[in-house]
């Protein structure tokens, strides 16, 4: 659905939505017995604090003036959404229904919702942005229609200033964001592929937003499994773990041995007693087994680092191992002061009433530990030592209850205090769906095995390069550039523009088509709009707005600029939601509007074509803040 519809829903079922998207989201409250709501329907006070604000919430604001003027005792939020139909007008106020039956047998109650609507209109404050006096529509919604003159003030005082004054600006500035995490060893498939870019979305995002987002990579780099590794390791060569060779081990090898050495774990009864006490060995720190550890671990960040560099994604990796340290320590403590018990000869926490639900186990009855323990040692750091105010794990959903009792337990420990601010920390686990084949089932090989990612970015930029060498002749590095910029960005579009919790189908041959809503439609879009600019031969034409105005006046350049006029709207329902798509839906909405504009619009050699340039101009550099915080590159011809 695009973000225009959405917008336009009444506020009770958005809050259904986005508490149904969020099923392991808290916002956690001083009080010990305190009810945890998903955190969209706790009042912990809105996560968005604008210094120019959206459009949305400049309405928001006058709307709350009257209704404090009209009816001072209601104490109720405005509801401001876009129209469904830009013919009644562009927003619409839709509180007069709910208010009236909140006033309906007290004393001078309004007769019916419209006259609450009339008493709403009649306080309405003055505001520069409103064509004309509101509306009423059936039994009390109160359309507003935007002046076109503001319009085209607002985008021009954007072109002169940057699109980074349009930026939202959080209440947390702290944000701690734990994506990708693959295993060592471990080659990446397409089922990290969900939790990379969505996580790198939310990320850049967040930090256009103003935020200081540290991205964290939670490798899977310590446990078991590495004991029949280095064993396997020790017994594969000559020289044991101490053979040259395994310097230079690469990824690929390395989870061929880990499968073998695994198939070996389970059917060789003394191989496996001496990878446990490799494992052993491994714990205890020693040096052999430690560098042989650490080689396996470079081996596997040189295959995820190469994968990364291909999707431009940032990341800090702080692995299992970081936190092995803390963990008896944190169980110590947890018992001593009472958070944890013994039960079964296992240390717990109950998270909920015993009858319930299993308890969250910080160390097993063989005095091991679990990813429970490496989890609540992580937030406690990531609470305490890295001073997150916001916690974000992006993960599939099936990890949905493990976060829930993760976040319950570092709730019952008292990790989770109140902030400077006096606000509380929130903490989010972020799912998502799977990566189905065209056959609706999960993505696989034939042999039944997951796909490897860099499998499915080598073949959609193979595929790219046959499509630009139709169209252009260019160097061989230039089309290796642009088949890597335009397949990488296909891939991505394609997941993100999908709700994160569904399951969506990874169908190459639709992803890199020029048709519909895929990244390359948009990226020729952007090459179209950087080609008129070519056309007029102007080389700077945001410099214009500093001694040109834009004129709104035909239907489709009012049509375009309110959709720029909206971005910052999109990137509010992305971080109230933590949706990516909130942002792929306005920017297809955005190229069609282009479309639609340019189609009726002539730009160059007409008498507006410094205005229409400016337009122009201002659809190109939003399309670039959404291809950016995408995680995409724009192409600028093709």
């Amino acid at each position: 659905m695009a973000a225009s519809k959405a917008a336009a829903k009444p506020k009770e079922k958005q809050l259904r939505q986005k508490a149904a998207a969020a099923p392991t989201t808290m916002k956690a409250a001083p009080p010990k017995d305190t009810v945890l709501l998903p955190a969209r329907l706790q009042a912990d006070g809105a996560e968005l604090a604008q210094s120019v604000p959206s459009l949305r919430a400049e309405l928001t604001e006058v709307f709350r003036q009257a209704l404090e003027t009209a009816y001072p005792s209601a104490n109720i939020e405005p509801v401001v959404a876009q129209t469904n139909e830009p013919k009644f007008g562009d927003y619409q106020c839709n509180n007069a229904m709910a208010l009236f039956g909140q006033l309906k047998g007290k004393p001078d109650a309004p007769k019916n919702p419209r006259a609450v609507a009339e008493a709403i209109v009649a306080a309405l404050p003055s505001a520069e942005y409103l064509a004309d006096p509101p509306t009423l529509a059936g039994p009390g919604f109160i359309n507003t229609k935007i002046s076109s003159r503001w319009l085209g003030t607002r985008i021009q005082n954007m072109l002169r200033n940057g699109i980074c004054s349009w930026a939202p600006r959080l209440n947390r500035t702290r944000v701690v964001i734990d994506f990708s995490s693959p295993n060592v060893a471990k080659e990446m498939h397409v089922g990290h592929l969900r939790s990379t870019i969505i996580g790198d979305t939310l990320a850049r995002t967040l930090e256009f937003c103003g935020a200081d987002v540290l991205r964290l990579n939670h490798v899977g780099d310590w446990g078991t499994q590495f004991g029949m590794l280095i064993q396997f390791l020790a017994e594969a060569g000559p020289g044991g773990l101490t053979d040259p060779a395994i310097a230079d081990l690469e990824l690929p090898q390395l989870q061929g041995m880990y499968k073998a050495s695994k198939k070996r774990f389970d059917e060789d009864a003394e191989f496996k007693e001496r990878a446990r006490k490799a494992v052993t060995m491994l714990q205890r720190g020693d040096a052999e087994v430690i560098t042989a550890w650490e080689r396996i671990c470079e081996a596997s960040r040189k295959g995820y680092q190469a994968v990364y560099a291909r999707l431009g994604v940032r990341l800090k990796e702080r692995g299992e191992s970081f936190y092995n340290p803390m963990l008896p320590g944190l169980v110590q403590m947890l018992m001593e002061q009472g958070v944890a018990e013994e039960s079964e000869g296992a240390k717990v926490i109950f998270v909920k009433d015993k009858e319930k639900g299993p308890p969250l186990i910080v160390q097993k009855s063989d005095g091991g530990f679990g990813y429970a323990t490496t989890d609540m040692a992580a937030i406690r750091h990531r609470l305490q030592d890295e001073k997150g105010e916001w916690l974000i794990y992006v993960t599939d959903m099936g990890q949905a209850p493990h976060f829930e009792a993760i976040f319950a337990g570092a709730q019952k420990a008292g990790f989770i205090k109140p902030l400077p601010s006096g606000r509380m920390p929130r903490l989010d686990h972020i799912g998502f769906g799977v990566v189905l084949g065209e056959d609706g089932k999960r993505i696989a090989t034939r042999s039944g095995e997951s796909v490897r990612l860099v499998e499915l970015l080598d073949e959609a930029k193979l595929k790219c390069k046959g499509t630009i060498s139709e169209r252009r002749q260019i160097s061989e590095e230039e089309l290796d550039k642009s088949s890597g910029i335009m397949g990488y960005a296909a891939v991505k579009y394609a997941d993100l523009k999908n709700n994160r919790t569904t399951n969506y189908k990874f169908m190459l041959d639709d992803m890199l088509s020029l048709q519909g809503n895929t990244a390359v439609y948009l990226l020729y879009a952007h090459a179209r709009i950087a080609a008129i600019g070519r056309k007029a031969g102007i080389e700077n034409i945001a410099s214009l707005a500093d001694d040109h105005s834009i004129e709104v006046d035909h239907e489709k350049e009012r049509a375009l600029a309110m959709h720029v006029v909206r971005f910052p709207e999109a990137v509010e329902a992305a971080v109230e939601e933590l949706m990516p798509n909130r942002i792929t839906d306005y920017l297809y909405d955005l190229s069609e509007k282009f479309n639609g504009f340019y189609t009726e619009c002539h730009v160059v050699g007409d008498k507006q074509q410094t205005s229409r340039l400016l337009l122009c101009e201002a659809t190109a550099v939003v399309m670039r803040q959404c291809f950016d915080l995408l995680g995409m590159t724009p192409m600028y011809q093709i």
